[in-house]
């Protein structure tokens, strides 16, 4: 992953440096800031699309420089195309246009050509952040896996533990391959932790078990089950988190004189802190802080989610009823966004407490685990068919938890953009109280 994001950070200044030397041959500020706002996103939208920053692309030899010129010849096919229809030659003049092709092309091949060097000859086969997990059996693995002992360091497969499920998701989280070495009582279990962690999973096998495998492979000859990948590839993480960003920076910026008009109203309505933070289960199962405007009273919030909140709930402050009616206390989880715990749509976060009727979600269908494969969001596709509010049945848990899936094995950021302008629809809904 970090690598990958080098080089795409290295494609970009490639880029950038091949339009700033056509810049000094011909000194242009207008057609400088132009090209700059044109190519690059081009260029970055068109190779992620060709999976020019993929594992296996910088594994080749050459590090991926034919993918890398093609996608940047499209660049610049397009980059012709809009001038020629605009007739914006006097703004980007074409001989500053060949210039800056020919320089950017010899620098991002050249870039390419290093990095391909570099990995052939330092990563080699250590490319991948490897790990394998031995739970009362062991075998021999090769030197580059990081090896861990479940039992030592307390790693269980507990899906009735969410604590457990938090370690397990921290362990493993900038791991891109994870393989468990168990007995075969517990394979079953460490298949389901493997599917909710968002990392590519594996477990060692003799026999071909009956627990959702959708791949064979080996380590040290010793055949693995596939059992989970992540429902994102690299490319679309990088894809989904750029629009994160594009989206919310400025929609803070738009929204800080409703941020602090809350908050002051918050402080004024009732004493305690602007605002509520409490603990959810996010991506891979681990723990993190959730941020909301307060909308209770502070010696009758809930912690831990086990009560959810009534039409006519006592506990909820004046000024919480509109904002809570209105969507606005969900308006500080857009820092959320920004620091990277959450994204704008994914399956929404509960609190570890929460129930549906009497039970908790994970003891009504296992399965809930696995809707923690990518970042909890903002909004999500349960939120827009109208499965919010209290959860007073199982069925209430069950219609989202169907939606959450559904969403992670059909992601495309088309639907996140759809899923965002359904959500306008429905910022105000009966359930939102």
């Amino acid at each position: 992953m970090h690598l990958a994001l080098s080089v795409v950070l290295g494609d970009l200044a490639a880029i950038m440096l091949g339009i700033l030397v056509a810049w000094f041959v011909k000194p242009d500020p207008a057609a400088l800031v132009a090209l700059l706002a044109v190519t690059l996103p081009i260029y970055a939208g068109t190779a992620l699309n060709s999976r020019a920053f993929a594992i296996s692309t910088l594994r080749r030899g050459s590090g991926g420089v034919s993918i890398a010129l093609r996608s940047l010849a499209f660049s610049f096919a397009a980059l012709f195309l809009l001038v020629y229809f605009i007739r914006s030659e006097q703004f980007i003049p074409r001989s500053m246009l060949l210039t800056t092709m020919v320089a950017s092309a010899v620098l991002l091949g050249g870039f390419r050509i290093a990095v391909g060097s570099y990995i052939h000859r330092h990563l080699n086969d250590r490319l991948l952040a490897e790990m394998v997990i031995f739970d009362r059996a062991r075998t021999q693995v090769p030197d580059r896996m990081i090896q861990i002992d479940a039992e030592t360091t307390g790693i269980v497969p507990d899906l009735a533990d969410p604590v457990a499920l938090h370690r397990f998701g921290e362990l493993v989280r900038d791991m891109d391959r994870v393989v468990i070495v168990c007995e075969p009582d517990a394979r079953a279990d460490w298949a389901m932790m493997l599917k909710g962690a968002n990392v590519l999973g594996e477990v060692m096998v003799d026999d071909i078990g009956s627990f959702g495998a959708f791949g064979i492979s080996a380590v040290a000859h010793h055949p693995t089950l596939l059992v989970a990948s992540g429902p994102l590839t690299l490319s679309q993480r990088v894809t989904k988190r750029l629009f994160d960003l594009a989206l919310c920076i400025p929609a803070l910026i738009a929204l800080a004189p409703v941020l602090l008009l809350t908050a002051l109203a918050v402080k004024l309505d009732s004493r305690g802190p602007v605002f509520f933070r409490q603990r959810r289960v996010g991506r891979g199962n681990a723990f993190f802080e959730i941020l909301k405007f307060r909308s209770m009273h502070v010696a009758e919030c809930d912690a831990d989610g086990n009560v959810s909140a009534g039409r006519s709930d006592s506990r909820v402050t004046r000024v919480g009823r509109f904002i809570r009616s209105t969507s606005i206390d969900e308006l500080p989880q857009l820092f959320n966004v920004v620091f990277g715990s959450m994204s704008l749509v994914g399956p929404r976060p509960h609190a570890l407490g929460s129930l549906a009727g009497t039970q908790l979600f994970w003891e009504i269908d296992n399965r809930y685990w696995l809707r923690h494969a990518c970042k909890p969001g903002l909004t999500g596709l349960a939120q827009v068919r109208g499965f919010r509010g209290a959860t007073h049945r199982r069925e209430d848990l069950t219609n989202r938890l169907q939606a959450d899936l559904e969403y992670l094995n059909g992601w495309s950021i088309w639907r996140d953009i759809s899923i965002i302008f359904a959500t306008l629809r429905v910022v105000v809904h009966r359930n939102a109280f």
